[in-house]
């Protein structure tokens, strides 16, 4: 029985799928699922696969009055397999840009986030637009629907750049897009310029506004990024306002952020309002005597009023996920557009010569009574032989073969037509028919052309009230240090080694905000450069603290240390630029019990003079002082070893005076510093590298 439990449970283990296994297997089906069939667009219609099947929908219910979007969502569920919670947001966003959707009701409100009310008391019909623009059943490509029960459309036949004038956003498995909305007309006329063969820019526009910073835009790729700023103005003496809030923001999030700013010192104020309704207008009440200007940067600077958004134009195309700039998305977009413009000349052509074709043969089935030589006719057969034997003599004028089918639709023309017959009446109708083939034709040799016409059309129809509502401009960049209000205080206990805002029994060294960084020098030749915050160990024995700000740059530290215990004493100049945070230089060779014996700082045009007194010994011949002039060092970087002072032991340095250098003799001893490169240490916050 044993055995047998063994053998079971070793043929139970062979059928285990393992992880690897599991991973191939289903987790790579699932991502692909959700890249080509939920979070990314397709590249021919620009659409995700519920909102084509939601348009979709919504062409087979319309019949030019509004729809309930209950309704909508029920016909869509046909052709979609997920839940009408889906379906009824994926609808109000696509209503919310305001392109392909005539909306009834509340739908909720893009500048407070307010969301749509419940689908079944707001209504929907497709716009005008959509109607004209998306669908032509004659164009169209189908295929099952999930169930197989329905057919829908594999794409739309859309015919404009829909994909960018609505952008998307998606987040896949591993894959994720963000394609930015661009300004309707500024699409037609990039579409025009493209079939001209002109060159041609695109930059985002939004619905919400504001001004935009486009000079990192990349053309919408990886790697681009762009910045977005509110509308801020002056209202009052002590009031802003803020006119158009940032793409991807709402009055909500941007008032949270500015409580959020105040609560943290970033920025003073007294109460903000928020009066939106149908246009944004948020009021920030200021403190009497606040800097109108500094107030408006802050809010730049430390809240939502300005955000930074990096575009991924990843689209489905050949059913699999690429990535390609926008203008790439236009010109593959205006290409579509005059292929489905030639397929739809082409039906409408066939149309045409089908239609000249049949009145062709009635003309001659009547015009020629041809209808009497069949009175007689016995045979179904005998019927058809003796119509196609009067038609004989006309074939030649035709413009296609006489078929069978052809001949049976003569025999269906009832007697009534036969009686009414107008010759000239026909003769016109004929006419026109030709002229319209002509016309046809003309197009489809000048397909370009016609393609150019079409685009004019949708702009003047359409476009009207489409104007640019983004501004573009370059922005001034803002120095948050700068702009940051100075609400804290920094201390030091230099014996433990600790600084921070908290120390507040301890040495005072100057007013500072949290964005602020410190460096700091101890006695065993470290040097550091941390964030101001609470409490910090540096290492005991500090010899300076001080803010590394941009005045930093032009401040000479003099330094004189022991290279060991009893080691060569030396003495350099040097500068401190660029460094990376929370990193321990040191000033030294690195050697064990290397000390500093005197240490200053300076402005640029300032040199210290020291004394340097000596160990007496009775081997010391020479004098056991002397003085040493700072100014006569050139300034180095902070890893230069220095110049050797003495070899002999220092008792200590004391200083002397501090002389001015001439600007001719300090351009000649300055030398640029190479800054060292930036490096993670892990935080995000600490990466920007500290140049000044």
């Amino acid at each position: 029985m044993i055995e047998n439990d063994e053998n079971i449970n070793l043929e139970h283990s062979d059928s285990l799928t393992k992880v690897g296994g599991m991973y191939k297997e289903w987790f790579l089906d699932y991502a692909s699922y959700v890249i080509l069939e939920r979070a990314v667009p397709d590249l021919m219609d620009g659409l995700k696969p519920v909102q084509r099947r939601i348009l979709h929908s919504m062409f087979d219910l319309e019949d030019g009055r509004y729809n309930k979007v209950a309704n909508v969502v029920g016909h869509t569920m046909q052709y979609h397999p997920h839940g009408d919670a889906s379906i009824s947001d994926a609808m109000v966003q696509v209503g919310q840009k305001e392109l392909l959707i005539d909306m009834q009701g509340n739908w909720g409100n893009i500048y407070t986030g307010d969301k749509a009310a419940a689908s079944r008391y707001i209504e929907a019909r497709l716009s005008k637009f959509a109607l004209e623009v998306v669908f032509n059943p004659k164009t169209t490509d189908w295929q099952l629907s999930y169930d197989g029960r329905k057919k829908e459309p594999i794409h739309l036949p859309v015919k404009f750049p829909l994909l960018l004038a609505q952008g998307a956003e998606g987040i896949a498995v591993g894959l994720s897009t963000k394609i930015l909305p661009h300004n309707f007309n500024e699409l037609i006329n990039g579409s025009i310029n493209y079939l001209k063969g002109r060159s041609f820019k695109l930059f985002p526009d939004f619905q919400t506004g504001g001004s935009i910073d486009i000079k990192n835009y990349n053309d919408g790729n990886r790697g681009g990024r762009v910045k977005v700023r509110a509308l801020v103005e002056k209202y009052d003496k002590n009031i802003i306002i803020i006119k158009e809030i940032p793409y991807g923001t709402t009055t909500a999030s941007l008032i949270e952020s500015v409580i959020k700013a105040s609560e943290k010192g970033k920025i003073k104020i007294k109460k903000i309002e928020d009066n939106t309704s149908s246009d944004v207008e948020v009021l920030v009440y200021l403190p009497s005597g606040s800097s109108m200007q500094k107030s408006i940067d802050s809010l730049y600077a430390f809240t939502q009023c300005e955000v930074s958004i990096s575009p991924l134009c990843c689209i489905i195309s050949d059913n699999k996920p690429q990535f390609i700039g926008v203008r790439d998305i236009l010109k593959i977009s205006t290409d579509n557009t005059k292929g489905l413009l030639k397929k739809e000349l082409e039906i409408q052509l066939n149309e045409l010569e089908s239609q000249w074709h049949t009145i062709s043969l009635e003309r001659i089935f009547i015009e020629n009574r041809i209808y009497r030589n069949i009175e007689e006719k016995i045979t179904w057969d005998d019927v058809l032989s003796t119509i196609d034997k009067g038609l004989e003599p006309f074939k030649k004028n035709l413009k296609r073969n006489v078929t069978v089918d052809d001949i049976k639709k003569l025999t269906e023309i009832p007697i009534r037509k036969i009686s009414k017959f107008d010759l000239n009446k026909v003769k016109e109708k004929l006419t026109n028919i030709e002229v319209n083939i002509e016309e046809v034709k003309n197009n489809l040799n000048h397909i370009v052309d016609y393609t150019i016409q079409y685009f004019t059309h949708l702009k003047k129809h359409y476009g009207k009230e489409k104007k640019r509502k983004t501004i573009i401009e370059e922005f001034d960049d803002l120095d948050k240090k700068k702009i940051s209000i100075k609400n804290q205080k920094l201390y030091v206990n230099k014996e433990e080694g600790f600084i921070g805002t908290a120390l507040k029994k301890n040495d005072f060294v100057s007013d500072c905000s949290d964005l602020d960084d410190v460096i700091v020098f101890t006695k065993d030749g470290i040097m550091k450069v941390v964030k101001v915050d609470s409490k910090v160990f540096i290492g005991k024995d500090i010899l300076h603290v001080s803010l590394f700000n941009s005045e930093s740059k032009q401040k000479i530290y003099n330094l004189i240390y022991t290279d060991g215990k009893k080691g060569t004493s030396f003495i350099k100049r040097f500068k401190v630029s660029g460094v990376i945070r929370d990193k321990d230089y040191n000033l030294t060779q690195g050697k064990e019990l290397s000390k500093i014996l005197y240490f200053s700082v300076n402005n640029i045009n300032e040199a210290d003079v020291v004394t340097v007194y000596l160990r007496k010994k009775p081997s010391l011949r020479k004098k056991d002082k002397f003085e040493q002039d700072f100014g006569d060092l050139i300034i180095k970087g902070r890893d230069s070893k220095g110049n050797i002072v003495t070899k002999d032991s220092i008792r200590k340095v004391s200083y002397k005076s501090r002389d001015s250098i001439s600007k001719k003799d300090n351009e000649v001893k300055n030398i640029e510093v190479k800054d060292e490169q930036q490096v993670s240490n892990g935080s995000d916050e600490t990466q920007t590298s500290l140049k000044f």
